[in-house]
Protein backbone atom coordinates (compact mmCIF):
# COMPACT_ATOMS: atom_id res chain seq x y z
CA UNK A 1 0.00 0.00 0.00
CA UNK A 2 1.38 3.18 -0.90
CA UNK A 3 2.31 5.62 2.33
CA UNK A 4 0.09 8.97 2.49
CA UNK A 5 1.73 11.89 1.85
CA UNK A 6 1.38 14.66 4.47
CA UNK A 7 -0.94 16.97 1.73
CA UNK A 8 -3.00 13.38 1.30
CA UNK A 9 -3.54 13.12 5.04
CA UNK A 10 -3.94 16.72 5.37
CA UNK A 11 -6.83 16.29 2.96
CA UNK A 12 -8.87 13.80 5.08
CA UNK A 13 -9.62 16.41 7.55
CA UNK A 14 -11.68 19.07 7.21
CA UNK A 15 -13.82 22.29 7.99
CA UNK A 16 -17.07 22.38 6.12
CA UNK A 17 -20.67 23.95 6.87
CA UNK A 18 -23.76 22.00 6.70
CA UNK A 19 -26.50 23.13 4.36
CA UNK A 20 -29.48 20.31 4.40
CA UNK A 21 -30.11 16.97 6.00
CA UNK A 22 -30.23 13.52 3.13
CA UNK A 23 -32.85 11.37 2.93
CA UNK A 24 -31.20 9.12 5.25
CA UNK A 25 -31.27 12.18 8.22
CA UNK A 26 -27.37 12.87 7.67
CA UNK A 27 -25.90 16.34 6.93
CA UNK A 28 -24.60 17.11 3.46
CA UNK A 29 -21.81 19.56 3.13
CA UNK A 30 -21.35 21.34 -0.53
CA UNK A 31 -17.78 22.17 -1.54
CA UNK A 32 -16.47 24.77 -3.77
CA UNK A 33 -16.03 22.22 -6.59
CA UNK A 34 -19.80 21.01 -6.49
CA UNK A 35 -18.72 17.71 -4.58
CA UNK A 36 -21.31 16.79 -1.68
CA UNK A 37 -19.95 15.01 1.52
CA UNK A 38 -22.20 13.43 3.88
CA UNK A 39 -21.71 13.53 8.08
CA UNK A 40 -23.83 11.50 9.84
CA UNK A 41 -25.08 13.26 13.50
CA UNK A 42 -24.74 16.82 11.78
CA UNK A 43 -27.71 19.31 11.43
CA UNK A 44 -27.97 22.56 8.94
CA UNK A 45 -25.81 25.75 9.45
CA UNK A 46 -23.58 23.71 11.75
CA UNK A 47 -19.57 24.35 11.04
CA UNK A 48 -17.88 20.66 11.57
CA UNK A 49 -14.65 19.43 11.83
CA UNK A 50 -14.65 16.12 9.92
CA UNK A 51 -12.53 13.37 9.13
CA UNK A 52 -12.52 10.57 6.21
CA UNK A 53 -12.73 6.72 8.51
CA UNK A 54 -11.06 3.76 6.90
CA UNK A 55 -14.06 2.99 5.66
CA UNK A 56 -13.88 6.11 3.17
CA UNK A 57 -16.57 7.56 4.97
CA UNK A 58 -16.96 11.04 6.41
CA UNK A 59 -17.39 10.92 10.45
CA UNK A 60 -17.67 14.66 12.29
CA UNK A 61 -14.75 15.40 15.00
CA UNK A 62 -15.97 17.77 16.56
CA UNK A 63 -18.99 20.36 16.35
CA UNK A 64 -17.20 24.10 15.85
CA UNK A 65 -20.53 26.08 15.85
CA UNK A 66 -23.57 24.05 16.71
CA UNK A 67 -26.98 24.74 15.72
CA UNK A 68 -29.67 25.99 17.60
CA UNK A 69 -31.48 23.03 17.00
CA UNK A 70 -29.49 20.60 18.42
CA UNK A 71 -29.87 19.02 21.57
CA UNK A 72 -28.70 16.17 24.22
CA UNK A 73 -29.67 12.58 22.78
CA UNK A 74 -32.17 11.04 25.31
CA UNK A 75 -30.30 7.75 24.86
CA UNK A 76 -27.00 6.58 26.43
CA UNK A 77 -26.87 3.78 23.07
CA UNK A 78 -27.30 6.50 20.03
CA UNK A 79 -24.36 6.68 18.06
CA UNK A 80 -23.90 2.83 18.44
CA UNK A 81 -27.52 1.82 17.91
CA UNK A 82 -28.73 2.13 14.12
CA UNK A 83 -32.26 2.06 15.35
CA UNK A 84 -32.43 6.68 15.80
CA UNK A 85 -30.45 8.54 13.06
CA UNK A 86 -31.50 11.80 14.33
CA UNK A 87 -31.82 12.18 18.39
CA UNK A 88 -29.49 15.01 18.32
CA UNK A 89 -32.27 17.01 16.53
CA UNK A 90 -34.72 18.78 18.50
CA UNK A 91 -38.42 17.07 17.99
CA UNK A 92 -39.99 19.94 17.02
CA UNK A 93 -37.16 20.71 14.03
CA UNK A 94 -37.22 17.13 13.24
CA UNK A 95 -41.09 17.18 12.91
CA UNK A 96 -41.07 20.50 10.41
CA UNK A 97 -37.70 18.61 8.68
CA UNK A 98 -40.22 15.38 8.30
CA UNK A 99 -42.85 17.86 6.80
CA UNK A 100 -40.75 19.53 4.52
CA UNK A 101 -39.95 16.12 3.14
CA UNK A 102 -43.27 15.15 2.50
CA UNK A 103 -44.35 18.61 0.46
CA UNK A 104 -40.81 18.29 -1.37
CA UNK A 105 -41.98 15.41 -2.50
CA UNK A 106 -45.05 16.40 -4.02
CA UNK A 107 -43.42 19.33 -5.28
CA UNK A 108 -40.87 17.19 -7.39
CA UNK A 109 -44.29 15.14 -8.50
CA UNK A 110 -44.85 18.66 -9.93
CA UNK A 111 -47.81 19.46 -8.00
CA UNK A 112 -47.22 23.45 -7.01
CA UNK A 113 -50.70 24.42 -5.37
CA UNK A 114 -49.85 22.48 -2.02
CA UNK A 115 -52.89 22.39 0.55
CA UNK A 116 -51.86 23.47 4.07
CA UNK A 117 -50.40 20.62 5.84
CA UNK A 118 -51.72 19.06 9.13
CA UNK A 119 -48.74 17.47 11.40
CA UNK A 120 -48.50 15.25 14.04
CA UNK A 121 -45.68 13.86 16.52
CA UNK A 122 -45.98 10.72 18.27
CA UNK A 123 -44.58 10.21 21.89
CA UNK A 124 -41.82 9.01 23.42
CA UNK A 125 -41.92 5.14 24.46
CA UNK A 126 -45.05 4.12 22.77
CA UNK A 127 -43.42 2.24 19.54
CA UNK A 128 -45.20 -1.24 19.39
CA UNK A 129 -43.62 -2.72 17.11
CA UNK A 130 -40.12 -4.49 17.40
CA UNK A 131 -37.73 -6.12 14.36
CA UNK A 132 -34.95 -7.85 16.68
CA UNK A 133 -31.81 -9.15 15.57
CA UNK A 134 -30.63 -12.32 17.88
CA UNK A 135 -26.98 -13.35 18.02
CA UNK A 136 -24.91 -15.76 20.13
CA UNK A 137 -21.57 -15.14 21.38
CA UNK A 138 -19.85 -17.44 23.44
CA UNK A 139 -22.43 -18.20 26.66
CA UNK A 140 -24.60 -15.02 25.96
CA UNK A 141 -27.20 -14.04 23.44
CA UNK A 142 -27.08 -10.41 21.98
CA UNK A 143 -30.89 -9.32 21.85
CA UNK A 144 -31.33 -5.69 19.82
CA UNK A 145 -30.55 -3.42 16.62
CA UNK A 146 -27.77 -3.78 14.26
CA UNK A 147 -25.26 -0.95 14.72
CA UNK A 148 -25.64 1.31 11.50
CA UNK A 149 -24.38 0.09 8.63
CA UNK A 150 -23.22 -3.50 9.74
CA UNK A 151 -24.11 -6.26 11.12
CA UNK A 152 -22.82 -5.92 14.47
CA UNK A 153 -25.16 -5.81 17.32
CA UNK A 154 -25.96 -4.24 19.80
CA UNK A 155 -27.74 -5.63 23.21
CA UNK A 156 -30.96 -3.57 23.90
CA UNK A 157 -30.87 -2.50 27.38
CA UNK A 158 -32.48 0.96 26.71
CA UNK A 159 -34.90 2.30 24.33
CA UNK A 160 -36.84 5.55 24.13
CA UNK A 161 -38.91 5.08 21.46
CA UNK A 162 -40.21 1.26 22.19
CA UNK A 163 -42.91 0.86 24.55
CA UNK A 164 -42.45 -0.36 28.26
CA UNK A 165 -44.28 -3.35 27.56
CA UNK A 166 -42.06 -4.20 25.11
CA UNK A 167 -38.68 -3.41 27.27
CA UNK A 168 -39.94 -4.99 29.94
CA UNK A 169 -40.29 -8.44 28.52
CA UNK A 170 -36.69 -8.23 26.93
CA UNK A 171 -34.32 -9.79 29.87
CA UNK A 172 -37.05 -13.06 30.33
CA UNK A 173 -36.87 -13.39 26.34
CA UNK A 174 -33.12 -13.31 26.32
CA UNK A 175 -32.78 -15.31 29.23
CA UNK A 176 -35.16 -18.39 27.21
CA UNK A 177 -33.46 -17.72 23.77
CA UNK A 178 -29.83 -18.08 25.69
CA UNK A 179 -31.01 -21.72 26.93
CA UNK A 180 -32.24 -22.57 23.07
CA UNK A 181 -31.11 -25.61 21.67
CA UNK A 182 -32.76 -24.39 17.98
CA UNK A 183 -30.75 -20.99 18.38
CA UNK A 184 -27.24 -21.59 16.79
CA UNK A 185 -25.83 -18.83 15.66
CA UNK A 186 -28.31 -15.91 14.48
CA UNK A 187 -32.38 -15.28 14.38
CA UNK A 188 -34.60 -12.78 14.78
CA UNK A 189 -37.41 -12.02 17.07
CA UNK A 190 -40.19 -9.63 15.80
CA UNK A 191 -42.96 -8.49 18.12
CA UNK A 192 -46.25 -6.79 18.15
CA UNK A 193 -48.11 -5.11 20.89
CA UNK A 194 -51.59 -5.92 20.21
CA UNK A 195 -54.50 -5.38 22.95
CA UNK A 196 -54.49 -8.63 23.93
CA UNK A 197 -50.34 -8.25 24.78
CA UNK A 198 -46.94 -9.07 23.22
CA UNK A 199 -47.22 -11.56 19.69
CA UNK A 200 -44.36 -13.18 19.30
CA UNK A 201 -42.58 -14.27 16.23
CA UNK A 202 -39.23 -16.14 17.20
CA UNK A 203 -37.00 -17.18 13.62
CA UNK A 204 -33.78 -19.34 14.35
CA UNK A 205 -31.31 -21.05 12.21
CA UNK A 206 -32.18 -24.33 14.11
CA UNK A 207 -35.16 -26.48 14.61
CA UNK A 208 -36.57 -25.99 18.10
CA UNK A 209 -36.13 -29.21 20.51
CA UNK A 210 -39.05 -30.50 22.54
CA UNK A 211 -36.97 -29.42 25.54
CA UNK A 212 -37.37 -25.45 23.40
CA UNK A 213 -41.18 -25.42 23.29
CA UNK A 214 -41.22 -26.69 26.95
CA UNK A 215 -38.74 -23.24 27.52
CA UNK A 216 -40.88 -21.08 25.42
CA UNK A 217 -44.41 -22.02 26.59
CA UNK A 218 -43.10 -21.49 30.17
CA UNK A 219 -41.80 -17.85 29.08
CA UNK A 220 -45.70 -17.33 27.97
CA UNK A 221 -47.38 -18.82 31.17
CA UNK A 222 -45.02 -16.97 33.63
CA UNK A 223 -44.65 -13.59 31.80
CA UNK A 224 -48.27 -13.50 30.08
CA UNK A 225 -47.66 -13.64 26.83
CA UNK A 226 -50.51 -14.79 24.79
CA UNK A 227 -48.83 -16.55 21.74
CA UNK A 228 -45.39 -17.48 20.51
CA UNK A 229 -44.94 -18.55 16.82
CA UNK A 230 -41.54 -19.70 15.70
CA UNK A 231 -40.52 -20.29 11.86
CA UNK A 232 -36.63 -21.28 10.93
CA UNK A 233 -34.93 -19.14 8.53
CA UNK A 234 -34.98 -19.53 4.99
CA UNK A 235 -38.43 -21.20 5.53
CA UNK A 236 -41.24 -19.90 2.91
CA UNK A 237 -43.82 -21.77 4.91
CA UNK A 238 -46.08 -20.40 7.52
CA UNK A 239 -45.04 -19.85 10.79
CA UNK A 240 -46.19 -22.29 13.72
CA UNK A 241 -47.66 -21.59 16.96
CA UNK A 242 -44.77 -23.12 19.69
CA UNK A 243 -46.66 -21.76 22.66
CA UNK A 244 -50.28 -20.23 23.39
CA UNK A 245 -52.00 -19.22 26.61
CA UNK A 246 -54.78 -17.20 24.81
CA UNK A 247 -56.52 -15.80 22.03
CA UNK A 248 -54.98 -13.41 20.27
CA UNK A 249 -56.70 -10.05 19.40
CA UNK A 250 -56.69 -6.56 18.57
CA UNK A 251 -59.79 -4.10 18.14
CA UNK A 252 -59.77 -1.55 15.78
CA UNK A 253 -62.91 0.92 14.87
CA UNK A 254 -65.07 -1.64 17.25
CA UNK A 255 -64.07 -4.40 15.21
CA UNK A 256 -61.93 -7.07 17.20
CA UNK A 257 -59.72 -8.92 14.46
CA UNK A 258 -57.81 -11.95 15.51
CA UNK A 259 -54.46 -11.51 13.70
CA UNK A 260 -51.43 -13.68 12.38
CA UNK A 261 -47.94 -13.29 13.59
CA UNK A 262 -46.21 -10.56 12.61
CA UNK A 263 -49.20 -9.07 10.77
CA UNK A 264 -48.59 -5.31 9.63
CA UNK A 265 -50.01 -2.87 12.09
CA UNK A 266 -49.22 0.81 12.79
CA UNK A 267 -46.02 1.55 14.53
CA UNK A 268 -47.96 3.32 17.59
CA UNK A 269 -51.81 3.38 18.89
CA UNK A 270 -51.74 7.62 18.51
CA UNK A 271 -50.59 7.07 15.06
CA UNK A 272 -53.01 4.44 14.26
CA UNK A 273 -55.88 7.09 15.27
CA UNK A 274 -54.31 9.98 13.26
CA UNK A 275 -53.49 7.92 10.22
CA UNK A 276 -57.41 6.60 10.53
CA UNK A 277 -59.03 10.16 10.87
CA UNK A 278 -56.87 12.09 8.23
CA UNK A 279 -58.05 9.40 5.88
CA UNK A 280 -61.71 9.87 7.01
CA UNK A 281 -61.19 13.71 7.02
CA UNK A 282 -60.22 12.85 3.01
CA UNK A 283 -63.26 11.51 1.87
CA UNK A 284 -65.39 12.94 -0.37
CA UNK A 285 -69.09 13.46 -0.07
CA UNK A 286 -70.50 9.68 -0.54
CA UNK A 287 -74.12 8.43 -1.53
CA UNK A 288 -75.45 5.33 -0.39
CA UNK A 289 -74.45 3.73 -3.71
CA UNK A 290 -70.88 5.05 -3.96
CA UNK A 291 -67.77 1.92 -3.04
CA UNK A 292 -64.97 2.95 -1.23
CA UNK A 293 -62.46 0.26 -3.25
CA UNK A 294 -59.66 -0.17 -0.16
CA UNK A 295 -56.08 -1.83 -1.77
CA UNK A 296 -53.49 -3.08 0.15
CA UNK A 297 -55.75 -3.16 3.68
CA UNK A 298 -53.58 -5.13 5.91
CA UNK A 299 -55.60 -6.79 8.64
CA UNK A 300 -58.38 -3.63 8.64
CA UNK A 301 -56.46 -0.74 9.95
CA UNK A 302 -58.33 1.62 7.87
CA UNK A 303 -61.16 -0.95 6.51
CA UNK A 304 -63.03 -0.38 9.67
CA UNK A 305 -63.01 2.98 10.32
CA UNK A 306 -64.27 3.06 6.17
CA UNK A 307 -67.32 0.77 6.64
CA UNK A 308 -68.79 3.25 8.97
CA UNK A 309 -69.48 5.97 6.24
CA UNK A 310 -69.55 3.50 3.00
CA UNK A 311 -69.72 0.18 1.54
CA UNK A 312 -65.74 -0.81 1.30
CA UNK A 313 -64.57 -3.44 -0.89
CA UNK A 314 -61.13 -4.08 0.65
CA UNK A 315 -58.18 -6.17 -1.04
CA UNK A 316 -55.66 -7.67 0.68
CA UNK A 317 -52.44 -9.55 -0.55
CA UNK A 318 -51.18 -11.63 2.39
CA UNK A 319 -53.60 -14.80 2.79
CA UNK A 320 -53.56 -15.06 6.83
CA UNK A 321 -54.32 -11.15 7.05
CA UNK A 322 -56.87 -11.41 4.40
CA UNK A 323 -58.60 -14.25 6.52
CA UNK A 324 -57.94 -12.40 9.39
CA UNK A 325 -60.26 -9.31 8.11
CA UNK A 326 -62.90 -11.59 6.35
CA UNK A 327 -63.30 -13.49 9.55
CA UNK A 328 -63.94 -10.08 11.74
CA UNK A 329 -65.71 -8.15 8.48
CA UNK A 330 -69.29 -10.17 9.90
CA UNK A 331 -72.52 -7.49 10.66
CA UNK A 332 -69.94 -4.66 9.03
CA UNK A 333 -70.02 -3.29 5.50
CA UNK A 334 -66.64 -4.51 4.42
CA UNK A 335 -65.93 -7.25 1.40
CA UNK A 336 -62.97 -8.94 1.70
CA UNK A 337 -61.28 -10.22 -1.18
CA UNK A 338 -57.40 -12.04 -1.12
CA UNK A 339 -55.45 -10.51 -4.06
CA UNK A 340 -51.38 -10.16 -5.11
CA UNK A 341 -51.93 -6.75 -6.59
CA UNK A 342 -48.69 -6.61 -8.00
CA UNK A 343 -49.51 -9.44 -9.91
CA UNK A 344 -53.21 -9.27 -10.39
CA UNK A 345 -54.17 -5.39 -9.99
CA UNK A 346 -57.82 -3.99 -9.57
CA UNK A 347 -58.59 -3.20 -13.10
CA UNK A 348 -58.98 0.54 -14.63
CA UNK A 349 -62.93 0.07 -15.04
CA UNK A 350 -63.28 -1.25 -11.93
CA UNK A 351 -61.69 1.58 -9.93
CA UNK A 352 -62.91 4.46 -12.20
CA UNK A 353 -66.95 3.16 -10.75
CA UNK A 354 -65.59 3.63 -7.28
CA UNK A 355 -66.73 6.63 -4.35
CA UNK A 356 -63.03 7.05 -3.68
CA UNK A 357 -59.83 4.29 -3.67
CA UNK A 358 -57.99 4.30 -0.96
CA UNK A 359 -54.53 2.79 -0.57
CA UNK A 360 -51.58 2.10 1.68
CA UNK A 361 -48.68 0.31 -0.64
CA UNK A 362 -45.68 -0.98 0.82
CA UNK A 363 -42.58 0.78 1.00
CA UNK A 364 -41.57 0.85 -2.82
CA UNK A 365 -45.20 2.19 -3.86
CA UNK A 366 -48.22 0.82 -5.89
CA UNK A 367 -46.46 0.20 -9.17
CA UNK A 368 -48.47 -2.05 -11.16
CA UNK A 369 -51.83 -1.17 -9.74
CA UNK A 370 -50.87 2.59 -10.40
CA UNK A 371 -51.37 2.24 -13.99
CA UNK A 372 -54.68 0.78 -13.85
CA UNK A 373 -55.20 3.98 -11.47
CA UNK A 374 -54.55 6.04 -13.81
CA UNK A 375 -56.41 4.66 -16.90
CA UNK A 376 -59.41 4.56 -14.19
CA UNK A 377 -59.14 7.87 -13.10
CA UNK A 378 -61.38 7.14 -10.26
CA UNK A 379 -63.35 11.19 -9.10
CA UNK A 380 -60.97 10.92 -5.33
CA UNK A 381 -58.11 8.73 -4.39
CA UNK A 382 -56.51 9.01 -0.51
CA UNK A 383 -52.93 7.65 -0.64
CA UNK A 384 -50.94 6.58 2.67
CA UNK A 385 -47.45 6.73 2.32
CA UNK A 386 -44.44 5.84 4.34
CA UNK A 387 -42.34 6.48 1.89
CA UNK A 388 -41.31 9.88 0.01
CA UNK A 389 -39.30 8.70 -2.45
CA UNK A 390 -42.64 5.96 -3.59
CA UNK A 391 -44.91 9.10 -2.77
CA UNK A 392 -42.89 11.34 -5.47
CA UNK A 393 -43.14 8.76 -8.06
CA UNK A 394 -47.04 7.49 -7.59
CA UNK A 395 -47.90 11.18 -7.12
CA UNK A 396 -45.97 12.46 -10.70
CA UNK A 397 -48.41 9.73 -12.34
CA UNK A 398 -51.01 11.23 -10.61
CA UNK A 399 -50.52 14.89 -11.55
CA UNK A 400 -49.66 13.58 -15.28
CA UNK A 401 -52.99 12.09 -15.14
CA UNK A 402 -55.15 14.67 -14.32
CA UNK A 403 -55.74 14.80 -10.36
CA UNK A 404 -55.15 17.79 -7.93
CA UNK A 405 -54.16 17.07 -4.55
CA UNK A 406 -57.16 18.52 -1.86
CA UNK A 407 -55.36 17.45 1.27
CA UNK A 408 -51.80 16.33 3.12
CA UNK A 409 -51.35 15.21 6.77
CA UNK A 410 -47.67 14.13 8.14
CA UNK A 411 -47.63 11.69 11.02
CA UNK A 412 -43.85 11.33 12.50
CA UNK A 413 -44.47 8.05 14.33
CA UNK A 414 -40.76 7.22 13.60
CA UNK A 415 -39.12 9.19 16.49
CA UNK A 416 -35.49 10.11 15.54
CA UNK A 417 -35.63 8.10 11.99
CA UNK A 418 -35.60 9.82 8.53
CA UNK A 419 -38.59 7.49 8.53
CA UNK A 420 -42.18 9.19 7.90
CA UNK A 421 -45.74 8.78 6.89
CA UNK A 422 -48.06 11.12 4.98
CA UNK A 423 -51.84 10.73 4.05
CA UNK A 424 -52.68 12.63 0.59
CA UNK A 425 -55.79 12.78 -0.65
CA UNK A 426 -56.11 13.49 -4.42
CA UNK A 427 -59.17 14.40 -6.42
CA UNK A 428 -59.47 14.47 -10.06
CA UNK A 429 -59.92 17.41 -12.52
CA UNK A 430 -63.48 16.00 -14.46
CA UNK A 431 -65.13 15.90 -11.17
CA UNK A 432 -64.72 19.53 -10.94
CA UNK A 433 -66.39 19.52 -14.29
CA UNK A 434 -69.37 17.03 -13.13
CA UNK A 435 -70.25 19.16 -10.53
CA UNK A 436 -70.78 22.56 -13.21
CA UNK A 437 -73.18 20.31 -15.65
CA UNK A 438 -70.18 18.42 -17.34
CA UNK A 439 -70.00 15.20 -18.49
CA UNK A 440 -67.65 12.81 -16.15
CA UNK A 441 -64.80 11.69 -18.25
CA UNK A 442 -63.65 9.39 -15.45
Amino acid sequence: MTAHTPEQHASDIRDVTITYLGAQGDGAAVLADGQTLHVPYTLPGEQVRIERTASGKWAATEILVPSPERTEPPCPLFGECGGCTLQHMDRAALLVWKTDRVMAALKKAGFSDLPEPKAFQVQQHSRRRADLAVRREGKEVLLGLHTRGSTDIIDLTTCPVLHPAIMDCLPALRQTLRSLEGLYRAGDVRINLLESGLDILLVTDGPLSTVDRTRLATLSAEHGIPRICWQRQGDQGLPETAAQTRPVQHTLAGSTVSPPTGAFFQATAESETLIQQAVLDALPKLNKRDVVIELYAGCGTLSFPLARRARVQAYEGYPPAATALKNAAGGTRLEVACRDLNRQPIMAKELAQAGCVVLDPPHAGAKLQMKQMIMGKPRSLIYVSCNPAALTNDAAALHAAGYRLTSVTVIDQFLWSAEVEAVCGFKHESSRRSRTGLSHSG
